[in-house]
């Protein structure tokens, strides 16, 4: 049994002053683990932001070498979190060791992707228009811009990804890349995973002596509203349900001084099936779907919710097979008892819909998920009926059926915003269906091509977003380099010394960085205009 505290991380120590108790739990059983935790008191929330605070003013100067240093630390000490480690997280996730070891690897590989951000530089969004004291009829000032973190930043742990969108996740790689100290709220489902993985990080503070305050950790249910509320929090990163990303939205804009909350709350991932692709091969996409529906049971945010196809003989047919696979799918352990109970409340919700007709599925018992499959009529969508764009968390999908092509486009023009959007087609499908990009265009972060959406790639070009209620901020992506713009901002200097300017936009280049100048990008350092 590994020796946990249990305590709190507060500029740079533990601390443990308040009375309420957390327990873990074993995913498995519902049994208790050896593992305790104490809440967080009032003082102890309001202690984490303004060490957090204190903290700002030293992490956001440093360099971005020595940023990129450290969350290469940060990514060395995560590797080195052995199979005991995992072990916890299987137990408190009932998650596969094997899909542990992999969200282990995209964990630290995240905060790499973000070193190489800091040091190619194109983050700082360097902009310069030299003087032109001789223009007429009004002479131009020198103008320089780039940005800078915009504070501490509150970030929320994910229940479905408790290495990879949580302690150590996608927001706090990208607020600290940015500069920015964090308040961690760890969650209730994984707090031992959640101090391993805090461990590791302050082991990496103390390696490479970033400042008190740089990471800190909070337990408990009750303090997210006090973190978000309070003045020192300067942005919100959220991965979580519409009712708490909601919630915390509404708190963050409420607030004397508001906000910013990136909230990734619901999305159902639509799949489009169009006609040739379904003739041609709907037996392979029956199969390939079954299996997207049901990894990891369904808790991805990417899971494919609805799937929409266009009534003929072949849709008929690939129906009947996606129920048969979908029928023969074993039930799963879910994250924790609390996902089980909100997948057995969707189901049932569905279950209970007048307008919809169950397909496939074992009758929910016991503590495991059954895969369900509905199908439901393109009118209720149409008519804006709600129950059908609400999110089902687990291996649960719900079929739709077009009666023809105008019918397929009233139904994407009504769907709510999305993560993914998806279209199974062939090369006639796409010249046939051509006017559904634009549509899907408007609806969702990422567009998927004969592909399955549960799998989502940390690089450069990735968007994890999308339109409301995907996200609360369709302009930002929580997966991917371009992660980092959500917890910066640009700062414009007028006329400043060369001495006082950052770095970035200093006249002899010191970053070596690609800058605007005077309309045209260049590394070169500058010369008199």
């Amino acid at each position: 049994m590994l020796n946990l505290l249990g305590y709190n991380y507060i500029g740079g120590a533990r601390c443990a002053a308040g009375a309420v108790v957390l327990q873990s739990f074993d995913a498995h059983t519902a049994q208790a683990l050896p593992y305790r935790f104490t809440q967080a008191t009032a003082e102890e929330v309001d202690a984490a932001a303004q060490a957090a605070a204190a903290a700002f003013a030293a992490y956001r100067n440093t360099s971005p070498d020595r940023r990129a240093a450290f969350l290469e630390a940060i990514a060395e000490e995560i590797e080195l979190l052995d199979d005991n480690f995992v072990s916890v997280v299987c137990r408190e996730t009932a998650l596969p060791e094997a899909r542990i070891k992999g969200e282990r690897a995209r964990t630290s590989g995240q905060m790499r992707l973000f070193a190489e951000v800091l040091r190619r530089g194109d983050w700082f969004g360097a902009r310069i228009d030299r003087a032109q004291p001789d223009r007429q009829p009004l002479p131009r000032v020198d103008l320089r811009q780039c940005r800078t973190g915009v504070g501490p930043v509150a970030v929320f742990g994910a229940s479905n990804f408790p290495l990879a969108f949580s302690t150590a996740g996608g927001d706090t790689a990208a607020a600290l890349a940015a500069g920015c100290p964090v308040v961690f709220k760890a969650h209730s489902g994984h707090m031992a995973t959640a101090e391993l993985v805090a461990d590791a990080i302050m082991r990496a503070v103390q390696r490479c002596a970033m400042p008190d305050g740089t990471f800190n950790m909070i337990y408990g249910a009750g303090v997210g509203e006090q973190l978000v509320k309070h003045p020192a929090i300067q942005a919100v990163g959220f991965t979580g349900s519409l009712k708490g990303g909601r919630a915390l939205c509404d708190m963050a804009a409420a607030r004397p001084q508001p906000i910013p909350v990136f909230a990734e709350m619901s999305s159902i991932n639509p799949v489009l099936l169009l006609p040739a692709a379904i003739a041609q091969r709907g037996e392979a996409v029956a199969t390939e779907l079954t299996a997207s529906v049901v990894q990891g049971c369904g808790q991805f945010c990417t899971n494919p919710g609805l799937i929409i196809g266009v009534r003929a003989p072949a849709f008929t047919e690939f129906l009947e097979q996606f129920a048969a696979r979908m029928a023969d799918q074993p039930a799963q352990t879910m994250l924790n008892a609390g996902t089980l109970d909100s997948y057995c409340n969707g189901v049932a919700a569905l279950h209970g819909h007048p307008g919809v007709r169950h397909l496939a599925g074992r009758a929910q018992q016991g503590q495991q998920a059954q895969p369900q499959l509905f199908q439901a009529d393109a009118q209720l969508l149409l008519d804006g009926d709600a129950r059908l764009q609400e999110e089902v968390f687990g291996p649960c999908t719900l079929v739709v059926e077009v009666a023809d092509e105008p019918q397929l486009v009233d139904v994407v023009r009504a769907l709510h915003g999305q993560l993914t959007a998806t279209l199974i087609a062939e090369p006639e499908d796409l010249q046939q269906f051509a006017m559904l990009v634009p549509e899907l265009e408007r609806k969702a972060g990422r567009l998927l091509l004969n592909g399955y959406p549960t799998g989502v790639e940390v690089c450069d070009a990735m968007v994890h977003g999308g339109p409301y209620p995907a996200t609360s901020d369709a302009r930002g992506t929580s997966v991917g380099s371009l992660a980092i713009d959500r917890f910066l901002r640009p700062v414009c200097y007028q006329n400043y010394p060369d001495a006082l300017l950052p770095d970035a936009l200093k006249d002899a280049n010191p970053l070596g960085i690609m800058r605007l100048v005077d309309s045209g990008y260049t590394r070169a350092p500058l010369t008199s205009a």
